[in-house]
């Protein structure tokens, strides 16, 4: 079983995923589709398009980073019962395509950031790091961005629409009511920002995560200690320094970490700084109760955290 989970990753293009997963799409109702997505925060933006006709189960527990989720043999009973499969795409689930290609049955993939354009890693000369070529299709965090998870929520909508016609006028109503939620969180997270001045909106992460939150609230990434979109690069001790050096000339009073990071690294910098770390943000997972226990909770919980530590 051992040497099954170490075989080597075949490379899979979603577009061919859709092909080879569908077949033929199942026609089912509310009694007969069984819903997995990947992560635990895709699972509760689905199941607000669900509401009560469908529940959506997510393959990871809470807690798990999907960077370095090591994948069981549960894992591939789990994708052979389904019949939608929702992944957020950009190679950001690099631990299923094994799953995928070992599970029996037919299923409806719905790839949840399919229509949106992925930031790409700046070209380095430099060397290549550990987990780096994981991440080639882009960064994959948009959901940091609600804005964007508008479209995760249509495409959502679509594939659930097509799997089960019959339920297409509560999807699209879900999605409508939920969608506004989301317009509202944008407004709650800018209102937010807005307390923080202009010159400190400074953001040091562990790994390459923050991009699109930065980007649509107005935020500088003064360094990412991993310069990779995984959170299981490695940094060298060159890069290391030049973290050092830029929080030192930039005055970033704190480095932001996801609640299952390691915080190691980042607390050797922040000694050579003398800036905080805030190491609870969460990122990758939702939580068992308060205060993520919903993608929404998730975003303003990390929106309060950031902008408390910059203030």
């Amino acid at each position: 079983m051992k040497m099954f989970f170490n075989t080597i990753l075949v490379t899979l293009t979603f577009a061919a995923l859709l092909l080879t997963g569908c077949g033929s799409t199942p026609q089912a109702g509310d009694d007969t589709l069984n819903v997995l997505a990947s992560t635990s925060f895709l699972a509760d933006i689905a199941q607000n398009v669900a509401g009560d006709r469908v529940i959506v189960y997510s393959l990871l527990p809470i807690g798990s980073d999907p960077h370095a989720y090591q994948a069981t043999p549960a894992d591939v009973v789990k994708i052979s019962e389904s019949t939608i499969l929702i992944l957020n795409g950009i190679e950001y689930e690099h631990f299923i395509e094994p799953l995928l290609e070992n599970a029996d049955g037919e299923r409806l993939v719905i790839v949840a950031s399919d229509g949106l354009e992925p930031h790409h890693m700046e070209e380095d000369a430099g060397e290549k790091h550990a987990g780096e070529e994981e991440h080639e299709a882009g960064d994959p965090h948009m959901w940091l961005d609600p804005n964007l998870v508008i479209t995760y929520v249509e495409n959502i909508r679509d594939g659930m629409s097509q799997a089960d016609p019959g339920g297409a006028e509560v999807y699209r109503s879900n999605a409508e009511a939920y969608i506004a939620q989301l317009k509202d969180l944008d407004s709650f997270i800018k209102s937010q920002v807005e307390s923080v001045p202009a010159e400190r909106r400074l953001l040091v992460t562990n790994h390459e995560a923050l991009g699109y939150f930065a980007e649509r609230y107005g935020f500088m990434i003064v360094d990412t200690i991993l310069p990779s979109f995984s959170s299981e690069a490695s940094a060298s001790a060159q890069e290391i320094a030049s973290a050092i050096e830029r929080i030192k000339l930039s005055g970033a009073p704190a480095i932001f970490l996801g609640e299952v990071e390691n915080d190691s690294l980042a607390e050797q910098i922040a000694s050579e700084t003398d800036v905080k770390v805030v190491r609870d943000l969460y990122l990758e997972s939702l939580t068992d109760e308060p205060p993520a226990a919903t993608y929404i909770e998730m975003m303003k919980y990390n929106v309060t955290q950031i902008v408390e530590a910059l203030k």
